[in-house]
């Protein structure tokens, strides 16, 4: 069967890893991002890697009405079977806590729009009957820590709103889906050092974003170790996390 993809934050390392996947399964896709230059390129080479199709929609996603364009969006495609959201922006906390206008475009970027985004895409996939939302989220949200107190509380009000819709998805055909990465290494996170085994590549996480669509969910952390990682984070008594520098 040809699937119908369509992914919100295209450009992210993880979503392209993620569309060349279902591009060699001949998927017909829908690619929306930022930079309509980079797009048009990005859909060229997936249908030279076996799409099916690849259509372009240029915006900033974070400024649009999400609720009005799904609908549009998935039509360029027939449907939908998968809806992968993808997109957001590593957040500056040093700058965040002090810098409100800032810290409010950030909670835009990671929080809001995203928010809006996925209930949009739940309630289209809720009327059609089938189909999966997949949320890329973040370890981050699983404790609050000081060197991403912003970005992990836009991702912990994220995931809760996932697991909500998964809760109300249940019976009706369709899926939502949570992924929470640990360490990737893209462009996104240029600027830190890395090293070790925790950092993933962003094939590892389209791979368990792909097999997550499948049959999954309704939380999958990428890779599979972080869920027994953030446990013990969890977990951990105040006296004794608030000494760590996490």
């Amino acid at each position: 069967m040809t699937h119908k993809v369509i992914i919100l934050g295209a450009l992210s390392a993880v979503a392209e890893a993620t569309a060349r996947i279902y591009a060699g399964e001949g998927a017909a896709l829908v690619l929306a991002g930022r930079r309509a230059p980079e797009l048009a390129r990005m859909a060229q080479d997936l249908v030279i890697r076996g799409a099916s199709q690849a259509e372009v929609v240029a915006g900033d996603l974070a400024g649009s009405d999400a609720g009005a364009a799904i609908g549009s969006i998935a039509a360029r495609i027939g449907g939908a079977d998968i809806i992968l959201l993808a997109y957001g922006e590593l957040t500056d906390e040093a700058r965040a806590m002090t810098d409100l206008g800032y810290a409010a475009q950030q909670w835009r970027v990671n929080a809001l729009s995203p928010v809006l985004w996925s209930l949009a895409a739940a309630e289209f996939l809720r009327r059609q009957g089938s189909g999966v939302l997949i949320v890329i989220g973040s370890v981050a949200g699983d404790r609050g820590r000081a060197s991403n107190a912003l970005y992990g509380a836009a991702k912990a009000g994220l995931g809760t709103l996932v697991q909500g819709l998964a809760h109300r998805l249940a019976g009706t055909g369709a899926r939502a889906v949570l992924v929470k990465p640990g360490f990737i290494d893209t462009p996104m996170t240029a600027h830190i050092r890395k090293g070790g085994p925790l950092w993933a590549s962003p094939d590892a996480v389209a791979q368990v974003i792909v097999k997550a669509a499948r049959k999954g969910g309704p939380i999958v952390y990428a890779p599979w170790f972080w869920r027994f990682i953030l446990l013990a984070i969890r977990s951990a008594p105040s006296q004794v996390f608030h000494r760590t520098k996490l």
